[in-house]
């Protein structure tokens, strides 16, 4: 039997013991007498990841991408006008889905390896004196060029400009990896999926609405059916679904969650920092560029690591996977060819990210660039033993030598 690859794309993650066990069960029958006593403590305990006292968890058989369409057409009517930035291949597609739906998108390009351009939308939003723009999209963490942006930057714009606009937040790759407060920050959709910070397979389209997205739901809105708010509401709220729900993954979704509490929501954050800073401690020994242009905007879920030129990253990925048996994120769209991507989410630790470097290492060197063997698997393993949070470093027992 060929060996496990070696997962390291920014998602899907890989999929714990605990987690792939809870998915393998019987299949059972989802109107059952008994399914309010699983799913309705289920519901509540997503609110505690989302970071929500008021919203309403929704969890949808389907990607990212049918979570960012049940967003817009619940809460935007026909030739809406909405506000978002495109830096990278996500954000982008998030603007062309409400462009296919007959959306009035206000556009802001920025260079890719930046992030959402806090004091534009400032400005866009306090010369709209007749309120024309009725949502503000911002991608929290754009997977395709390894870039954070702040959230509550842009709240405090929308309140600045004393603006009623929606605040929807593409959390796909960081909502249960990287702190997202959805009460704190007044955002009105926030948008998951299951295969990255979840632990899961993909499958699961995890929203949490607000409750004045809930209530432009009922004001308006695009046409829709099986995205709808109102008929997943009236049936979660005693425990079913409005169609046949994926109950392996709501299961695993379970130990999922309970996984992450367990943990501490706090904990996870520091973890998925201290991971991430050993991946760019690396990067900066092989002397490369990260395509976040600045440590602001520096993602803890992945990094986006640019080849000299002269290079192919696509050359590097294949060539990693065949030799190695490790899988290596491609760059996408405009960064297709000059960047590939190391994922550090979900459940990982030191030594799986050191195997990724490790791998990325050799293969770079096999393929000539120019990097000192050795040198970013060594920076990683400082930065490991050196700078590990309280929660998961610990003191060996030593002996000296005399």
């Amino acid at each position: 039997m060929d060996p496990v690859k070696g997962l390291f794309v920014p998602g899907p993650t890989n999929v714990p013991e605990a987690v792939r066990k809870a998915i393998d069960v019987p299949m059972e029958d989802h109107r059952a007498p008994d399914m309010a006593e699983f799913t309705l403590p289920l519901f509540a305990d997503l609110k505690q990841i989302f970071k929500t006292a008021t919203g309403q968890v929704f969890l949808y058989p389907a990607s990212g991408t049918g979570g960012w369409e049940a967003a817009i057409t619940n809460t935007l009517s026909p030739g809406d006008t909405v506000l978002a930035a495109r830096f990278g291949q996500f954000s982008h597609l998030w603007i062309d889905l409400c462009q296919r739906h007959g959306l009035n998108v206000d556009v802001v390009d920025v260079e890719w390896g930046e992030g959402v351009p806090v004091e534009i939308f400032a400005e866009r939003l306090g010369a709209d004196k007749d309120r024309k723009i009725k949502a503000v999209l911002v991608c929290q963490n754009e997977t395709a060029t390894g870039v954070q942006s702040d959230v509550s930057e842009v709240r405090a714009a929308l309140d600045g400009a004393d603006h009623p606009a929606l605040l929807f937040v593409d959390g796909v790759s960081s909502i249960a990896s990287i702190d997202f407060r959805m009460d704190e920050w007044g955002v009105d959709v926030a948008v998951s999926g299951s295969q990255k910070g979840f632990m899961l397979p993909a499958g699961l389209a995890i929203l949490c609405v607000s409750e004045k997205a809930m209530q432009a739901s009922e004001e308006g809105g695009l046409h829709r059916c099986y995205f709808d708010f109102k008929d997943m509401a009236a049936t979660n709220a005693t425990g079913y679904f409005p169609y046949t729900p994926p109950m392996t993954l709501i299961r695993g979704l379970r130990v999922s969650v309970d996984r992450l509490l367990a943990e501490g929501l706090e904990n996870v954050f520091a973890r998925h920092r201290y991971l991430a800073g050993g991946v760019r401690a690396s990067v900066l020994a092989w002397s490369l560029d990260l395509c976040a242009r600045d440590p602001k905007w520096y993602s803890d879920t992945v990094s986006a690591i640019c080849l000299p030129d002269g290079f192919d990253s696509g050359d590097l990925l294949r060539h990693a996977y065949r030799r190695y048996g490790i899988s290596l994120g491609a760059g996408l769209s405009k960064v297709a060819g000059r960047v590939f991507r190391i994922g550090h989410l979900g459940d990982l630790n030191e030594i799986m990210v050191l195997s990724a470097l490790a791998g990325a290492e050799m293969a770079m060197r096999d393929l000539a660039v120019p990097i000192q063997p050795g040198a970013g698997v060594a920076a990683a393993e400082e930065h490991f033993r050196n700078f590990a949070p309280a929660a998961i470093a610990c003191t060996p027992q030593l002996v000296a030598a005399e």
